[in-house]
């Protein structure tokens, strides 16, 4: 029997002796994995938080114009935008030991697993916050033992390199709350129609209930359900000490307000602008188009809502619905060169292309400002004269001849001031202008202005047969308008990342183009084509809107068989107007002309309620000098019109006007009928005569 104990005896031992050693292995190997997987996941460093972010565009006072996402609408907040209610709310529901655990709460997983085992079924979930967080983030709610060993990796990997409230903050903005809404953000304004920050605990209470069911706790769907869920939160929270038995008495009985709309709904605002927005973005701040549509950027743009909505409003009120004619329209501020407003045609869902900024038009004669600012540089004045008549041009070759006509073939068939011939449009003189001061000297200005498109060195240049667009018409009037700087057309002032990080913002330049003088004198000449003192052999091409203006403007118009136009501007304001046929169809209907005249001067004037009106400034070195139109010369108290004009000083005219002097009558010169800018001496300057 001693034997047999003893044989008993060795035997057992080596049993337990290989399962120590077993056991040892089974450790060792548990303790390889383990420090293996931690060793990875410190390699591998912290996962990317990157999730699809709904992408907002703002107009100028800050409201949102539109938005660019895939359906599922995530606006993302800091934890400390996100009320406190709703982030206790939360924690009491989902993960009660969330800032005491390591991204596992292994009581609460065995507490599932035995719960699951007595009902023989899948009755109750463990996973954490960070859990959940990982998935919403990296994987699928496929239910494999793949899924969870990938999302178990995740968890490690968040909490070994995130905080606890980063952590939360990315869960609270990645979870699906209902109808599109993914984050507490867009749920909160979905469903309360106010910011996550507002909420009140009854609010957050019911908010945070959701995510369990979105279609079955959801208040717009099932109230019952809703409440019954918002009480178990409730009482979570009052158990987790959070808020006492009164407060949750209090938020049961709270009366919610749901609205069930995201505020973006019925966006869309401005589309061709929006277009041109995100193609700015992607080609001049070189941004890829997923950062543009899903990177949760903020774009502040330079839209004025109120003119765009006036802009778009004045282009379906006058250009008839009977019509083809499409439309191009820019309204800018001339001294930031901030774009107001755009309308790139008159149906943006029929026809996408942007004529305002894509379209290349013939700009006829409001190109003529350009050249006649070159000719100032080259010494001409406003009172310098040329004679209207019929001209046939022969050109340096010798063979080629070129006959430009004037509107309805009238002429004045004698000489006239460049300020009339700029006033009543006349062809010949922009022509004879053209071809005396160099066909290249108008390709060299134009590109000075701005003017982007090829300009053929022709005598036809002078008449505008060269394209241009919209946009950069726009920009090169403002020029005249800010006193010669160049603005380049902005339409975003700043843009922001997800978290609020400043990645672009503009900054105003303003180079010095013009000369300030010069520019003072084309403003005061191109107010000539609302000026019916300047009327001759015809009317100032203004005269049809003369009787609607209330305020100075200067401008011009432009015409070629398949396109019209109207340019002009205020110190404040320059909006540009193009009408005509997609495929160049000649304009042969009266009203159809009348079009972009139309547009302008009502977008003008109702732009322009409720601003003062002023005067354009003129320049140091400028002189104003009261001149009869007819001739250019100094006027007298005899010359039944005179108009003042304003010179670079040293350039005025010396001679006066005797043509309505009686015979044998004398010259009456007025008494000071010069304007001349104030001294602008320092007093210690004048008073010692320095």
């Amino acid at each position: 029997m001693e034997i047999m104990t003893d044989q008993r005896f060795r035997k057992t031992a080596k049993v337990f002796r290989a399962f120590v050693f077993i056991g040892m292995i089974v450790a060792a190997l548990f303790f390889l994995v383990y420090f293996s997987i931690i060793g990875y996941a410190k390699i591998l460093g912290p996962p990317p938080l990157a999730v699809p972010q709904s992408t907002i565009y703002m107009a100028d006072d800050g409201t949102v114009i539109g938005e660019s996402h895939t359906g599922e609408k995530r606006y993302w907040v800091p934890l400390k935008d996100i009320s406190p209610d709703l982030v206790k709310a939360t924690i009491s529901i989902e993960d009660r030991n969330f800032y005491e655990h390591r991204g596992f709460d292994y009581k609460r997983i065995a507490g599932a697993l035995l719960a699951d085992l007595k009902a023989m079924a899948k009755v109750q979930g463990a996973s954490t916050i960070t859990q959940q967080y990982a998935r919403n983030l990296y994987l699928s709610h496929d239910k494999t033992w793949k899924r969870k060993l990938t999302e178990a990796f995740y968890t490690l990997r968040l909490e070994m390199n995130y905080s606890k409230n980063e952590i939360l903050e990315g869960y609270l903005n990645t979870i699906y709350y209902g109808s599109g809404a993914y984050g507490v953000q867009t749920a909160s304004q979905y469903y309360f129609g106010k910011d996550a920050r507002e909420l009140t605990l009854g609010e957050a209470s019911m908010l945070a209930g959701i995510p369990k069911g979105p279609s079955y706790y959801s208040p717009l769907t099932n109230e019952e359900r809703a409440n019954s869920r918002q009480q178990t939160i409730l009482t979570a929270m009052e158990t987790k000490g959070y808020i006492d038995q009164e407060e949750a008495k209090a938020a049961a009985a709270e009366k919610l307000t749901l609205v069930g709309k995201h505020p973006t709904e019925s966006l869309g605002k401005a589309p061709y602008f929006q277009d041109a927005v995100q193609n700015e973005l992607k080609y001049s701040l070189n941004l890829d188009e997923r950062t543009i549509k899903l990177g949760g950027l903020k774009v502040y743009t330079t839209l004025d809502m109120k003119q765009q909505e006036l802009a778009e409003e004045m282009v379906t009120e006058h250009i008839t619905e009977d019509s083809e004619i499409q439309t191009g329209f820019i309204s800018m501020d001339p001294k930031s060169g901030h774009v107001k407003a755009m309308v790139g045609g008159r149906d943006y869902e029929e026809s996408p292309f942007n004529r305002a900024i894509q379209a290349v038009r013939q700009p006829g004669s409001t190109i003529k400002p350009l050249l006649y600012y070159a000719a100032l540089e080259h010494g001409f004045t406003p009172t310098t004269t040329m004679k209207s008549e019929l001209t046939t041009f022969r050109l340096e070759d010798g063979k080629t001849e070129y006959t430009p006509h004037n509107f309805n073939n009238k002429y004045a068939n004698e000489e006239i001031t460049m300020a009339q011939a700029l006033a009543v449009s006349d062809n010949v003189f922009a022509v004879k202008t053209h071809l005396f001061l160099g066909q290249d000297v108008l390709v060299d200005t134009a590109k000075r202005f701005g003017l982007s498109s090829k300009m053929a060195q022709v005598p036809s240049l002078a008449l505008g047969t060269s394209g241009v667009s919209v946009i950069e018409m726009a920009s090169a009037y403002s020029m005249f308008a800010n006193g010669g700087k160049y603005v380049e057309p902005v339409l975003i002032e700043r843009v922001e990342s997800h978290d609020g990080e400043v990645i672009y913002e503009h900054e105003e330049k303003g180079e010095q183009i013009l000369e300030p003088e010069l520019a003072s004198v084309m403003n005061h000449m191109m107010t000539g084509m609302f000026d019916p003192k300047l009327n001759g052999y015809a009317s100032v091409t203004g005269s049809t809107m003369t009787d609607e203006i209330s305020r100075p403007y200067a401008g011009k118009s432009g015409s070629t068989n398949t396109d019209s136009w109207m340019i002009g501007y205020t110190p404040q304001l320059v909006s540009a107007v193009w009408t005509g046929y997609d495929k160049g169809k000649p304009i042969e209907k009266s009203n159809e002309k009348a079009f972009s005249k139309n547009v302008w001067v009502n977008f003008m004037e109702k732009a322009h309620e409720g601003v003062p009106a002023t005067n354009f400034k003129t320049a140091k070195g400028t002189v104003g000098v009261f001149i009869n139109p007819e001739n250019g010369k100094i006027a007298t108290a005899n010359c039944p019109v005179k108009r003042l004009t304003y010179f670079k000083d040293g350039t005025e005219p010396q001679e006066y006007c005797t043509e309505h002097l009686d015979e044998g009558e004398q010259l009456q010169k007025p008494k000071d009928e010069t304007e001349k800018k104030p001294d602008k001496k320092p007093w210690y300057k004048k008073i010692f005569g320095l």
